[in-house]
């Protein structure tokens, strides 16, 4: 049987515990760097690093990343979700604590990469899990969770680096923010062998017996009771349709055909590009360094402002919540870019002007930015690929999609020190301009997905030919369907309409 002995809402609260720590240890370590790398202790300890060599030091975690998230993809197979997270996690710890007692440069890049390859699996693996053990209609608030967590993170970060600055000269200053991450890990090791592995992976391996008894656990209920009994069979029943299907080979993810593949392949990575390429991890990685190179500000309120700007973003980002699928994701990706467009032009024009109140408007619009940014850009950036992709090249579109904001984040991350010391405010200008491109990009091209399944999906794209969508609308199913009902279809693992008086109203 499975391992744990947590049912109904507490196994759910664990599991949604869980991974809010994992999301929130993936924002923590991508701001860590940030807080630590402007102190005297750390650049003492690697012989003042140039912006070249810090851009490595920074952006090489992503390349991990990268191939953390490729590997995930076989590990999730084989060890499990609940597995494979334990497996990224105890990789993490190998690679925070070469990182805690680095030396030399070499080691820190070293480790970064460590660090990186398990926190790339925990970022595929993570939300797999989460949205294998929850009801449909509950992971679209989940996904806004996880974008929150991941955004309070930073803070969390910067907050731990002006605290450890008291510590200066010792090098504890620079090692303890790095070190600490290790609680979160040690938080998701401890919870883990109380929680039921995906009850979806296990019928994939033909566990059924084990995954009656998660479903029974996850609902609070026994293991013969009908609803446990429906959702575990309409789980087989999808399982053995995929397993019917097949899986998709690389050639066909990368041809046209019917189902338009690469053209989904191409509208999927956009938003993930779009994320990367809006400049946020520009200013996000090197936050404090930023205020303390550009606007002449010390080390101490440099990282106070970083702080305080994280826990504004943290709340800001919970606000699509209310209004995502009302008012859909091309109004919102659209009005979030023009909006970053904007703030971009007006932070470019302060760097030129710099004077002390033009310091202050730069702070104020980089504010602005990330409060925009999370608006719009960041949720709708995770969540697009999924909802376009057919059911057959999902697992390999959205991989697609995943690696694209990877290393499109890379080169953001280790062009930016070498850019703020030589081009100035033509960095934010660069920004203003690609975030303003988003906006006819997402127009022509972009059918809108809020409230529509699938299959919905499936015929948006066997009508429109490669060219203007004139899907530019929010679809008409919500959960109580007007003239219907909604139930779930299984094979899609979504909502669908069936007209009242129907054999199932």
């Amino acid at each position: 049987m499975v391992r744990g002995n947590l049912t109904g809402g507490k196994a759910r609260g664990g599991i949604a515990a869980i991974c809010g720590v994992a999301f929130l240890l993936f924002g923590y370590d991508q701001g860590v760097l940030g807080a630590v790398i402007g102190l005297d202790s750390f650049r003492k300890e690697f012989n003042d690093p140039n912006p070249t060599l810090e851009g490595i030091i920074a952006a090489i975690y992503d390349i991990g990343c990268f191939l953390g998230a490729l590997l995930a993809f076989v590990t999730a197979d084989y060890f499990g979700r609940k597995g494979s997270v334990m497996w990224g996690t105890w990789i993490m710890v190998v690679g925070t604590i070469l990182q805690t007692s680095a030396t030399e440069s070499v080691q820190m890049i070293l480790s970064r990469v460590v660090t990186g390859i398990g926190n790339g699996m925990n970022t595929v693996n993570v939300p797999i899990w989460q949205s294998e053990s929850f009801k449909s209609h509950n992971r679209g608030a989940m996904l806004i969770i996880q974008s929150a967590l991941i955004a309070l993170g930073h803070p969390l970060s910067t907050f731990m680096g002006l605290a450890s600055r008291q510590a200066e000269p010792s090098s504890f200053g620079w090692r303890w923010p790095i070190a600490f991450q290790g609680v979160f890990m040690l938080l998701i090791l401890l919870g883990l062998p109380f929680l039921p592995e995906s009850p979806r992976w296990l019928v994939h391996k033909g566990r059924v017996e084990e995954a009656t008894d998660v479903f029974a656990r996850l609902g609070g209920r026994d293991v013969n009771d009908p609803v446990t009994i429906q959702e575990r069979d309409e789980i087989v029943q999808s399982v053995e349709e995929e397993k019917k299907l097949g899986e998709a080979t690389w050639g066909e993810v990368f041809t046209e055909g019917p189902n338009r593949n690469i053209s989904r392949v191409l509208l999927g990575a956009g938003p993930y590009m779009m994320n990367q390429w809006s400049g946020i991890n520009s200013l996000a990685y090197f936050l404090p360094i930023t205020f303390e190179r550009n606007l002449g500000m010390s080390t101490e309120l440099s990282l106070i402002l970083a702080g305080v700007l994280g826990i504004q973003y943290f709340f800001i980002s919970w606000l699509p919540y209310f209004f995502i699928e009302k008012v859909g994701r091309r109004k919102m990706l659209m009005g979030s870019a023009a909006a970053c467009s904007f703030c971009m032009v007006m932070i470019a024009i302060m760097r030129k002007v710099d004077t002390v109140p033009a310091r202050w408007v730069f702070v104020a619009f980089t504010f602005i930015f990330f409060d925009v940014f999370s608006l719009g850009i960041l949720p709708v950036s995770w969540m697009y690929a999924s909802e376009i992709m057919p059911l057959r090249t999902r697992n390999k579109g959205v991989a697609l999609g995943v690696g694209s904001h990877w290393l499109s984040n890379f080169v953001v991350v280790f062009v930016t020190p070498d850019a703020i010391a030589d081009l100035e405010h033509w960095l934010y200008v660069i920004w203003a301009v690609l975030n303003a491109s988003f906006v006819p990009i997402t127009w022509l091209w972009y059918p809108e997905t809020a409230r529509r399944s699938l299959e919905d999906m499936d015929e948006v794209f066997r009508h429109e030919r490669f060219g203007l969508t004139k899907t530019r609308s929010p679809g008409t199913r919500t959960k109580e369907g007007g003239d219907g009902i909604i139930r779930r279809d299984p094979e899609a693992d979504l909502y669908q309409v069936e007209p009242k008086g129907s054999p199932h109203s």
